[in-house]
């Protein structure tokens, strides 16, 4: 795909934890929804309905074959090409998708969120700014639980066998490494307003780049 001018493909990477979420809430509640389409790597977990449960919640949810990223990469590209598209949504408490699909309006900012969107070449080739939130372990542990008790209804004996068996393995295999690719490194995650008022500034610059060139 060649990199179109009338759009800012953003990526957001780093630990379960590290406040990626949260800088993505920011940076979508200073520009606007109507200027960014938002679209995370979790929903794209791979379809096992036909598993059992039980089965289900053994998968190795932080390596990255678990994650059909082929689909993510066409959605971006159906985006950058100035077309709307559709991606999956992920039922966390299943373990699966459900029947329906969120339809994702062409936006001129297309801001990609996940822990392993930096590992797999073709979709790095078509993010332009690569930005890799680092926050120390014990405080993206914490904020894990306390999001998957919240908003996942886990209890706290899964989620810390999970982070032992493989959060804590992938992040040191996969998440960590890719830290590398990245153009911007942010400490401290939501909390660092310099870095939200610096990406900030770039997305309102290209954005102005676009309305000259119409």
């Amino acid at each position: 795909m060649q990199k179109n001018n009338s759009h800012l493909i953003i990526g957001i990477a780093g630990g379960s934890g590290s406040g990626k979420t949260t800088i993505a809430y920011e940076l979508r509640k200073r520009v606007g929804d109507e200027y960014i389409a938002y679209v995370p790597h979790d929903a794209y977990y791979r379809e096992n309905k036909d598993m059992p449960l039980e089965l289900r919640k053994k998968i190795n949810y932080d390596h990255p074959d678990s994650l059909e990223t082929e689909l993510l990469i066409k959605n971006i590209k159906e985006l950058a090409e100035g077309n709307p598209t559709h991606i999956p949504i992920y039922d966390f408490s299943t373990h699966s998708r459900t029947k329906d699909k969120l339809k994702i309006s062409n936006k001129p900012i297309i801001l990609v969120e996940g822990i392993l969107i930096f590992v797999d070449r073709n979709l790095r080739k078509l993010i332009d700014d690569k930005v890799y939130v680092d926050t120390d372990a014990d405080i993206r542990l914490l904020r894990r639980v306390r999001r998957d008790i919240y908003e996942r209804g886990r209890n706290v004996d899964s989620i810390l066998n999970q982070y032992e068996e493989t959060v804590r393995p992938m992040h040191i295999k996969y998440v960590e490494p890719s830290k590398r690719y990245a153009d911007v490194i942010i400490p401290e995650g939501g909390q660092n307003e310099v870095a939200l008022q610096m990406l900030t500034a770039r997305i309102k610059k290209k954005l102005n780049e676009i309305k000259e060139e119409k």
